[in-house]
């Protein structure tokens, strides 16, 4: 006797009972997998992002929406800064580097980014063909940026004001593309690069004009006497720890300016969002308690029903064991194809979401990869099935067959 036929057998027979609580089950495991293939893949590209910038210095407002803006760009900016006061705190002594950031405008969604080369080598980007911006009005694409919009080296186009695509275009100002940097899996995979005095440009006529003084400390070719000149933050690598204390106080207290930290932001935003995957996790394990008090429910009652077979089949020579693993396969078997479907679905749905949704396209997000939490969730599934089965197989191992055939059992 064949257990695994046995056992595959009695689910067919009850395709609406099998079918339901592989269903129930999977949904609760589907929106489990989602959340931690977010989660995972969030965490990465958060770190990747923010690793090695210390502080991101702004305009005052919401310090959140500053990192969000300037390092994951995908916010407005809080406004702009002088750049004589952000060349001041460049030349700090508790600052070991700093990058201009020049923000504002976009192209079909993707943001200009008006900074310096070395925003670039932060981050490690290459160029996969042509050159790096020399002149005003170049620019260098992401691989993603050049994938989606289909430019290439020589393309042309103009900045449309902000990140909607609705927004009105700078007319008379066309950027050209010089250069297209490899994939990195960063941030630079999504933006369009330049200098800052092209973004200067775009929104000042005058913005060619030199002021006599010391060379800028933040952008090439510069001098730093103008007073009229804005950027919208600074990226700040700390010169030793002690910075970690004093500068951020001294920034937000004794300048004009705000200064906000990655890690703590980020964190905090976390922590924010982790509410909601909390009650979206506690809906799930409720749709898995349930598949779980269904499936035990469904194995207690297939016993009583076929009582008499399993009798007919001790009597025939099986042993108890064989009809304790029978119960308890049936038990392993559920679990196993009602978590493998949701597991399933959860990579589909995830699909779907980075298809449909147009920040999960920039975000880059994907459903073809396998976290190792995947397979604890079968584990754990596998564990949930042979608990379930526990009650019924003891039952079936205690099986009386003289009284079941005699009609008393």
């Amino acid at each position: 006797m064949n257990v695994f036929i046995l056992s595959w057998s009695y689910q067919k027979s009850k395709p609406l009972h099998t079918g339901l609580n592989i269903v129930l089950l999977g949904l609760g495991i589907a929106v489990i997998t989602i959340i931690l293939l977010l989660n995972d893949q969030l965490e990465k590209k958060i770190e990747d992002n923010s690793r090695g910038i210390d502080l991101v210095v702004g305009a005052k407002g919401s310090p959140l929406q500053l990192i969000l803006c300037n390092i994951f760009h995908i916010d407005f900016p809080t406004g702009n800064i002088k750049l004589q006061e952000a060349e001041k705190l460049a030349g700090n002594r508790l600052v070991k580097w700093a990058i201009p950031m020049a923000l504002g405008d976009s192209y079909m969604g993707y943001r200009i980014v008006g900074s310096t080369k070395n925003y670039v080598d932060h981050y490690g980007g290459e160029l996969a063909e042509g050159f790096w911006w020399q002149n005003d009005l170049e620019v260098c694409v992401g691989a993603a940026v050049a994938e989606r919009l289909q430019l290439q080296v020589g393309s042309s186009f103009h900045s449309m004001h902000g990140l909607t695509l609705e927004s009105s275009e700078h007319e008379g100002h066309g950027y050209v593309v010089k250069g297209i940097l490899k994939r990195s899996n960063t941030v630079l995979d999504q933006l369009i690069l330049t200098n800052v005095q092209s973004i200067w440009q775009v929104h000042d006529h005058d913005s060619a004009r030199q002021v006599d003084g010391p060379a800028s400390r933040l952008i090439p070719g510069l001098h730093s006497g103008d007073s009229t000149k804005e950027i919208t933050s600074l990226l700040i690598k700390y010169q030793n720890p002690i910075a970690a204390i004093q500068l951020p106080r001294f920034i937000n207290t004794q300048t004009p300016l705000q200064a906000a930290s990655p890690a703590f932001e980020t964190a905090r935003l976390f922590s924010i969002l982790g509410i909601g995957a909390e009650l979206m996790m506690g809906f799930a394990y409720v749709i898995i308690i349930i598949s779980a008090l269904s499936i035990f429910i469904a194995l207690y009652n297939s016993l009583k029903e076929r009582k008499y077979d399993l009798a007919i089949m001790r009597s025939m020579g099986a042993s108890k064991t064989s009809l304790v693993t029978t119960v308890l396969l049936e038990g392993l078997s559920l679990t196993f194809f009602g978590t493998v479907f949701g597991l399933v679905l959860g990579h589909i749905a995830l699909l779907l979401f980075t298809v449909f949704v147009a920040d999960a396209k920039q975000m880059e997000l994907t459903s073809s990869v396998f976290i190792a939490e995947e397979w604890l969730i079968l584990a754990a599934s596998l564990l949930l099935g042979l608990l379930c089965s526990v009650l019924p197989s003891w039952q079936a191992y205690r099986t009386d067959i003289h009284k079941i055939l005699a009609g008393n059992g």
